[in-house]
């Protein structure tokens, strides 16, 4: 049952959260770096490598943040660290936004780095099936510092269901959810604008980014809610708003989350529903501008082309 919330407080404190962890990277830019060794130094800034099964973070295990050692940005959680067997700390997911992927040199593989510093963290690997998300974050032990201690568990997720606000304001309200940060996904343009979105030649859609709390609410009930509170059936446009921008899609970040959306659009198929919404590869999530976000909270209305209808 959709419980909805009238804290105005959480609201804000939940988009407040969510856009200082989106920017944190940014922000984080005037950070004082820290002096390398001549080791940390070829590894960091020279692109090395050091030996396999040396490095002093391969068997740790504590509960704790890994973080880049030159900056102190904030990487890989502990609970996404596994043991590949290749002799570097291995990680099977990142902390969104904070590990950039860039092709390698060579041409062959992908490279990985902090996304504040640059600093240079190893290679990223996937189809090797080591666990359910089929990646591999292959980590230099002197690329990272660990710093121990309990770690608040945090998950995203992104759906586009027509106009932004509707979707934002009724993911809010599920218990589990953290913050929704309204922006663009599914795009050919870098950090597009409103307007340029609203133009339709951008190939965005108007999407949203769920951050939760996987101890309290899994990614399925995530998405069952977001085939429930908008028209899955439309294929260009929700409700009055027409347009490439209102399309519906989940955007995955891995099998487990593909696999789940597909699941529910079978089921929806065999209960008689034509969906057209689209399931797609996560690219990158742009947050959009500040007055986009927590619109109908902050306008005192609900919205006027989204609501909830039971499927499941």
């Amino acid at each position: 049952m959709l419980k909805l919330h009238r804290n105005p407080g959480r609201l804000l404190s939940r988009y407040s959260a969510l856009l200082i962890l989106s920017l944190g990277v940014l922000m984080a830019q005037n950070t004082t770096y820290k002096t390398l060794s001549p080791e940390e130094k070829r590894v960091i800034i020279d692109k090395g490598t050091e030996a396999p099964f040396s490095g002093d973070l391969l068997y740790e295990k504590r509960e704790g943040t890994f973080v880049c050692r030159q900056c102190g940005t904030a990487l890989f959680y502990s609970a996404n660290k596994f043991d590949s067997g290749c002799g570097w700390p291995s990680f099977d997911d990142a902390i969104p936004g904070h590990v950039l992927e860039v092709p390698d040199a060579d041409g062959r593989r992908t490279e990985i780095l902090c996304a504040n510093c640059k600093g240079h963290l190893g290679h990223v690997f996937r189809g090797e099936r080591f666990t359910p998300k089929n990646t591999r974050h292959c980590v230099n032990s002197l690329s990272m510092d660990f710093i121990p201690g309990s770690v608040e568990r945090s998950a995203t997720a992104v759906f586009a269901g027509g106009c932004f606000w509707g979707v934002e304001y009724y993911l809010q309200q599920l218990d589990g959810v953290k913050a929704v940060l309204s922006g663009y996904s599914g795009g050919r343009v870098k950090n597009p604008s409103y307007q340029e979105v609203s133009r339709g030649n951008t190939g965005h859609y108007e999407a949203v980014e769920v951050r939760y709390d996987p101890d309290k609410v899994n990614y399925e009930t995530l998405a069952r809610m977001f085939f429930e509170i908008h028209d899955p059936t439309q294929t260009n446009g929700q409700g009055p708003d027409i347009g490439k921008q209102y399309r519906s899609a989940v955007f995955y970040r891995d099998p487990e989350e593909k696999q789940i959306a597909k699941k529910l659009i079978a089921e929806l198929e065999a209960k008689g529903y034509k969906i057209a919404t689209k399931v797609l590869p996560l690219d990158v999530f742009y947050p959009a501008e500040d007055h986009h976000q927590d619109y109908y909270f902050r306008k005192g209305t609900l919205p006027y082309c989204h609501g909830y209808v039971k499927r499941f």
